[in-house]
Protein backbone atom coordinates (compact mmCIF):
# COMPACT_ATOMS: atom_id res chain seq x y z
CA UNK A 1 0.00 0.00 0.00
CA UNK A 2 1.06 3.67 -0.89
CA UNK A 3 2.17 5.91 1.60
CA UNK A 4 -0.43 9.15 1.91
CA UNK A 5 2.69 11.47 0.69
CA UNK A 6 4.31 8.85 -2.09
CA UNK A 7 2.25 10.72 -4.89
CA UNK A 8 4.33 13.56 -6.78
CA UNK A 9 2.06 16.79 -7.44
CA UNK A 10 2.06 17.17 -10.83
CA UNK A 11 0.26 20.14 -13.47
CA UNK A 12 -1.83 23.69 -12.54
CA UNK A 13 -3.96 24.21 -9.45
CA UNK A 14 -6.19 27.19 -8.18
CA UNK A 15 -7.12 27.43 -4.77
CA UNK A 16 -10.05 29.84 -4.03
CA UNK A 17 -10.95 30.15 -0.30
CA UNK A 18 -14.92 31.90 -1.27
CA UNK A 19 -14.49 33.26 2.93
CA UNK A 20 -10.96 35.28 2.08
CA UNK A 21 -10.80 36.04 -1.91
CA UNK A 22 -12.07 39.33 -2.38
CA UNK A 23 -14.81 40.02 -4.74
CA UNK A 24 -16.25 41.62 -7.48
CA UNK A 25 -18.42 43.81 -8.78
CA UNK A 26 -21.41 41.30 -9.95
CA UNK A 27 -23.12 42.31 -13.91
CA UNK A 28 -23.44 38.87 -15.25
CA UNK A 29 -27.45 39.98 -16.26
CA UNK A 30 -25.55 42.97 -17.99
CA UNK A 31 -26.08 45.94 -14.88
CA UNK A 32 -23.87 45.83 -12.25
CA UNK A 33 -25.58 45.46 -9.32
CA UNK A 34 -24.19 47.33 -6.31
CA UNK A 35 -25.60 44.82 -3.83
CA UNK A 36 -24.29 41.44 -5.04
CA UNK A 37 -21.15 39.97 -5.50
CA UNK A 38 -19.34 37.78 -7.32
CA UNK A 39 -16.38 35.60 -6.93
CA UNK A 40 -15.13 34.32 -10.55
CA UNK A 41 -14.05 30.34 -10.19
CA UNK A 42 -13.52 29.35 -13.20
CA UNK A 43 -16.63 31.32 -15.01
CA UNK A 44 -16.01 32.48 -19.21
CA UNK A 45 -17.55 35.05 -19.63
CA UNK A 46 -17.31 34.68 -23.47
CA UNK A 47 -18.91 31.21 -23.07
CA UNK A 48 -20.82 32.12 -20.28
CA UNK A 49 -19.78 28.52 -19.09
CA UNK A 50 -17.67 27.18 -15.44
CA UNK A 51 -18.01 28.21 -11.85
CA UNK A 52 -18.86 31.46 -9.65
CA UNK A 53 -19.61 32.54 -6.12
CA UNK A 54 -22.48 35.16 -5.42
CA UNK A 55 -22.95 36.94 -2.73
CA UNK A 56 -26.20 38.87 -1.81
CA UNK A 57 -26.54 41.69 0.74
CA UNK A 58 -29.92 41.33 2.63
CA UNK A 59 -32.81 43.10 1.26
CA UNK A 60 -31.38 42.23 -2.72
CA UNK A 61 -33.29 41.04 -5.73
CA UNK A 62 -31.23 40.08 -8.80
CA UNK A 63 -32.50 41.33 -12.13
CA UNK A 64 -35.37 38.97 -13.86
CA UNK A 65 -33.81 36.68 -16.41
CA UNK A 66 -34.02 34.20 -18.73
CA UNK A 67 -31.19 31.26 -18.89
CA UNK A 68 -29.77 30.47 -22.02
CA UNK A 69 -27.47 28.01 -20.30
CA UNK A 70 -27.99 25.36 -18.19
CA UNK A 71 -27.59 26.95 -14.18
CA UNK A 72 -27.18 25.04 -11.10
CA UNK A 73 -26.57 26.29 -8.14
CA UNK A 74 -26.00 25.41 -4.19
CA UNK A 75 -27.22 27.76 -1.46
CA UNK A 76 -24.10 27.55 1.36
CA UNK A 77 -25.84 30.33 3.80
CA UNK A 78 -28.79 32.51 3.65
CA UNK A 79 -32.16 31.74 2.16
CA UNK A 80 -32.83 32.73 -1.46
CA UNK A 81 -36.78 33.50 -2.61
CA UNK A 82 -37.34 32.73 -5.97
CA UNK A 83 -40.08 34.67 -8.15
CA UNK A 84 -42.86 32.38 -7.14
CA UNK A 85 -42.17 32.34 -3.80
CA UNK A 86 -40.33 29.12 -3.16
CA UNK A 87 -37.70 29.69 -1.03
CA UNK A 88 -34.32 28.08 -1.11
CA UNK A 89 -32.40 27.16 2.15
CA UNK A 90 -29.22 26.35 3.03
CA UNK A 91 -27.86 23.29 1.23
CA UNK A 92 -30.93 23.23 -1.42
CA UNK A 93 -29.41 22.41 -4.57
CA UNK A 94 -30.74 24.03 -7.98
CA UNK A 95 -31.13 23.43 -11.73
CA UNK A 96 -32.43 25.33 -14.10
CA UNK A 97 -32.73 24.08 -17.82
CA UNK A 98 -32.29 26.58 -20.72
CA UNK A 99 -35.27 28.59 -21.39
CA UNK A 100 -35.80 28.96 -17.36
CA UNK A 101 -36.76 32.82 -16.19
CA UNK A 102 -36.96 34.13 -12.90
CA UNK A 103 -35.64 36.56 -10.41
CA UNK A 104 -34.57 35.63 -7.05
CA UNK A 105 -34.55 38.10 -3.81
CA UNK A 106 -33.30 37.58 0.14
CA UNK A 107 -34.40 39.07 2.74
CA UNK A 108 -31.57 37.40 5.26
CA UNK A 109 -28.31 37.60 2.60
CA UNK A 110 -27.54 34.43 0.69
CA UNK A 111 -24.07 32.88 0.08
CA UNK A 112 -24.42 30.77 -3.42
CA UNK A 113 -21.95 28.30 -5.71
CA UNK A 114 -23.14 28.69 -9.32
CA UNK A 115 -22.34 26.33 -12.64
CA UNK A 116 -23.64 27.50 -16.29
CA UNK A 117 -22.67 24.92 -18.75
CA UNK A 118 -23.91 24.11 -22.41
CA UNK A 119 -27.15 21.99 -21.94
CA UNK A 120 -25.29 18.97 -23.55
CA UNK A 121 -22.55 19.03 -21.93
CA UNK A 122 -21.62 16.65 -18.80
Amino acid sequence: MAEKDSTPWRGPRRIVNLYETPYEAYDLEGEVQDSVHLLNISYDRDRATGWYVIRMEPGTASIPHEHGKHEEYLIIEGELIESDGTVLKKGDFVSYPPGSYHNSRTDTGCLLIGHDRDPYSN
